[in-house]
């Protein structure tokens, strides 16, 4: 005889939920849902993949080994769909990208002008933001020099580099910077990229809209549930990743929380994007030759239809 959790279990829809990067703050919300038995009371389950460097993470979506998708961030996406390959963004995590260029007060960028004639350490996939930065800009390419790097500091410190660069919500390699550090946000700089954009198949979008909806609600209510309880939303992700750590998770929460909810979210609630954010930035990389075809069209490579759908339940916290 089956036991009535067994059964319970078996009815579940198995959420596989594939990162981009390894397993961290970005999903607070997920991993405190599934804590609460949010996944559970939609019929659902959970399983997250950690992504990391030599991870594919939108392969395996598009190859249907995962059936959800977080990536760090939206160009991504946009060069998968130009690709042809079929996936498509159904939601932001994060309103703005925690992307920074950082620098020391004896050196200070605070400005894109203030790049010219700078040494800039940045990761060998971040390098296309760096071009776009100095596009948009009108900054030549000539007028920087370019080291490739990691995400470690010391380089910065050591006067290897005048500029390096990194997430913001990434308190620990942060933290040897101290009180001398000096932001200058992509963001802030001109271009405006998503982070953690969540992203489905078209198969998966077409058989699984009732589950995909279901998704999106319970990490919403999850997100929703960590705006009002950072601390504990901590504790839950160092119980479940104790290679993480606590009190470098307390300082980063407040700063992920912002990312997650802000002025926008506060009107169209969690998880909120926009036709004309996504057009912007197809258009910015097509300016800089980044799709090796047409570029993808915005409304094959996301859909507003899942936040539509769950509007009434994504939580509005500005």
């Amino acid at each position: 005889m089956i036991s009535i959790d067994k059964a319970a279990a078996a009815d579940e829809f198995k959420v596989t939920m594939q990162l981009g990067w390894l397993a961290s703050n970005g999903i607070l919300g997920e991993v405190a849902a599934d804590k609460l038995g949010y996944y559970k009371e939609e019929g659902l389950s959970l399983e997250i993949v950690p992504g990391g460097p030599n991870i594919d993470g939108v392969a395996s979506v598009a190859s249907g080994r995962a059936n959800l998708g977080s990536i760090s961030s939206s160009p991504s996406l946009m060069l998968a769909r130009a690709a042809g390959i079929p996936i498509k963004c159904i939601a932001a995590g994060y309103q703005q990208h925690p992307f920074t260029y950082f620098s020391l007060t004896d050196n200070p960028v605070r400005a894109p002008k203030d790049l010219v004639g700078k040494k800039v350490a940045t990761q060998g996939t971040a390098r296309i933001l760096l071009r776009a930065l100095l596009a948009k800009n009108d900054i030549s390419e000539d007028d920087v020099e370019v080291l490739t790097s990691g995400s470690d500091m010391a380089v910065l410190m050591t006067g290897q580099a005048d500029v390096v660069t990194g997430w913001t919500t990434n308190v620990n390699a942060l933290s040897v910077l101290g009180d001398k550090r000096v932001d200058m946000s992509l963001w802030d700089a001109g271009i405006q990229l998503y982070a953690n954009p969540y992203y489905v198949t078209d198969e998966t979008l077409a058989e699984h809209k009732d589950k995909v909806e279901a998704m999106i609600r319970v990490s919403a209510k999850g997100w929703g549930w960590v705006h009002e309880n950072q601390e504990q939303a901590c504790e839950f992700l160092v119980e479940r990743y104790p290679n993480l750590d606590l009190e470098s998770e307390l300082k980063a929460v407040p700063l992920v929380d912002g990312y997650s909810f802000n002025a926008v979210t506060a009107k169209n609630g969690w998880g909120t994007m926009t036709r004309e954010n996504w057009q912007a930035q197809i258009d910015a990389y097509a300016a800089l030759g980044q799709f090796d075809g047409d570029p993808p069209k915005v409304d094959d490579m996301m859909t507003l239809s899942i936040l539509e759908a769950t509007a009434a339940d994504r939580p509005k916290y500005g």
